[in-house]
């Protein structure tokens, strides 16, 4: 590892480390939530290594069933864009692109990063979704969102994230797992496979389903990729 990448995972760990000192018991209300995620970014001063979250590039998974699937046309929306990697790639393949975060610094931070970017980045929350966005959007993506929050409220989260997807649309989720009633210290809180495979409850209709592990300082922590279509 050369001196630059080394400087860099000092300074992710560092960051890690803040975000883990942050106080949690707040998460299921919009306050404690803001607190937490301000704090962060806060704390990071314009270096995003200082952001647990954030890859600086799109997910290979993203990136390999977009090329996979090369009939683009329509509305997507990327859901905790964050700082705009993954809504930049969605936008790349032709979507007309809603990139929204809770948090209004990763918003910002996501424009100047992009600042002549096709994406629309707006400040929202998954919790209370603005109506006209219910039933819109062709393609869906979630990634990592839905264990940022309490599990509490995954009872709102998760039937909100379907609810984006227009019929014959496609919902992609990229999740942290963990086995039912395994116990989780967050955030993050790894998803509970029943919960990441409970889509189907609101409508969808799951197509393809990858399981694997991503190695991250000596632990190994199980992963799921879902793709969930809506019927026409």
């Amino acid at each position: 590892m050369d001196d630059m990448a080394r400087g860099f995972e000092e300074r992710r760990e560092a960051g890690r480390k803040f975000a883990d000192s942050l106080d949690r018991s707040g998460f299921e209300n919009d306050v404690g939530r803001k607190d937490f995620f301000r704090s962060v970014y806060d704390n990071a001063a314009g270096d995003p290594a200082a952001i647990p979250w954030a890859d600086m590039e799109p997910k290979r998974t993203l990136l390999e069933w977009l090329e996979n699937h090369p009939s683009h046309e329509g509305e997507a929306i990327d859901i905790g864009c964050g700082l705009g990697d993954n809504a930049e790639a969605i936008a790349s393949y032709g979507y007309q692109t809603i990139g929204f975060d809770f948090s209004e610094q990763a918003i910002e931070w996501a424009s100047q990063r992009f600042f002549r970017s096709t994406v629309d980045y707006r400040t929202a929350d998954l919790l209370n979704l603005p109506t006209p966005w219910r039933g819109r959007f062709q393609l869906v993506h979630e990634c990592y969102t839905l264990q940022s929050l309490s599990p509490t409220t995954l009872s709102r989260t998760i039937p909100a994230t379907a609810s984006l997807v227009a019929p014959d649309g496609i919902l992609l989720v990229y999740a942290r797992v963990r086995q039912d009633g395994a116990e989780a210290d967050g955030p993050p809180w790894p998803l509970e496979m029943s919960q990441a495979m409970s889509f189907e409850r609101y409508g969808l209709v799951l197509e393809n389903r990858e399981d694997f592990t991503i190695c991250k300082r000596e632990r190994e922590i199980p992963h799921v990729f879902c793709v969930w279509r809506r019927p026409a």
